[in-house]
């Protein structure tokens, strides 16, 4: 087991951001990172999750506390059957090597999520989703370590509160460790009919045609590496944390003529938060020499090499408030924020 004191955090997370950890322990089984949660619990010590660190934002002076990287990996096919497969990931398998697996097997419900860093334990809290699809279309359940009744439980697709780019793991921060999540994919070369127009128009067929899923696969990573959200080390547009806001969710009335508007089962309106920030004056390559709005993709928010954690959120409350001036709309963070906020 790795332990180690003072590990800077930066060396941990895609934005390169982050001061150090008192305490640095990795768990390579699942058992081992429920027991390392536990015992520092019961010491009394806070506690950071980390996976890949592509959704975290740390604060300069670091975390005070003992951070678990979760290093557990394996995938476990159980039932399946000629229409489908249920394939149980350990939280730490990096996400993108199942994703290329799953295609690879002719196995469907994934392949729009191809080129998300991170691992497969985090996607259930975010409830990722890309290009048509969210990981909630696919999961059937996830098993955690509840903090609260220390206990390990399995929750059922249906009792995770799954929404847009939340959970029940989302909100209720810290209390679920997730050890491991299992999805029920189709069998079959073709994927579900596309929903995702710049996807369709990528691949050449109509909007709710079929494509087959390698095919998918590859237009949706040449689509993220476009913009910058395929990791490349020596492009800096890929030291982010991929879309730092939100699309927000708005009464009817209050969506500004013009924006992207999807309506929402409960009356509400989703619009752009890349619309929102471009319409109000923060462009593609705006910032400085440490900081700046990705050169590539507008939701963004990139380390040019020489950044902190203090210049990155002095950026984003730039634009957070000035998209609020502008439409009185106020943009929520998709990162987590450790040690640090925007407030």
């Amino acid at each position: 087991m790795l332990r180690r004191a003072a590990e800077p955090l930066a060396a941990w997370t895609t934005l390169r951001l982050g001061g150090p950890a008192a305490n640095f322990v990795e768990a390579a089984s699942r058992s081992e990172l429920y027991d390392l949660v536990s015992a520092a619990d019961q010491a009394g010590q806070p506690v950071l999750l980390l996976g890949g660190g592509s959704n975290l934002l740390v604060g300069d002076v670091g975390f005070d506390g003992t951070v678990v990287r979760v290093a557990t990996a394996g995938v476990h096919v159980g039932a399946e059957d000629r229409s489908s497969v249920e394939v149980t990931v350990e939280a730490g398998e990096s996400w993108e090597p199942f994703v290329d697996r799953a295609v690879e097997a002719g196995w469907s419900g994934v392949e729009t999520l191809a080129g998300i860093p991170g691992t497969a334990g985090a996607v259930p809290v975010q409830n990722v989703g890309a290009y048509g699809q969210e990981v909630s279309d696919t999961i059937t359940s996830v098993h955690v370590y509840d903090r609260a009744q220390r206990r390990t439980r399995t929750f059922a697709a249906a009792d995770c509160g799954f929404g847009y780019r939340t959970s029940t793991f989302k909100q209720t921060p810290g209390r679920y460790v997730v050890g491991a999540v299992t999805f029920r994919l189709r069998r079959g070369r073709l994927g579900a009919p596309l929903t995702y127009g710049q996807l369709s128009d990528s691949l050449g067929v109509a909007l709710g045609a079929r494509a087959p899923i390698a095919a998918v696969s590859r237009a949706v990573l040449a689509l993220r590496r476009s913009k910058g959200m395929v990791l490349d080390e020596r492009d800096h547009d890929t030291w982010s944390a991929g879309s730092f806001f939100t699309n927000p969710f708005v009464p009817a009335h209050a969506v500004p003529p013009g924006a992207p508007a999807f309506p929402h089962s409960d009356g509400r309106v989703k619009t752009s938060a890349a619309w929102l920030v471009e319409q109000s004056g923060f462009s593609r390559g705006y910032g400085n020499d440490k900081v700046c709005v990705s050169t590539k993709h507008t939701l963004a928010l990139t380390n040019r090499g020489a950044a902190s954690t203090e210049d990155l959120v002095a950026l984003a409350k730039e634009i957070r408030d000035g998209v609020e001036q502008a439409f009185a709309i106020t943009l929520e963070p998709e990162p987590v924020l450790v040690g640090c906020s925007l407030d």
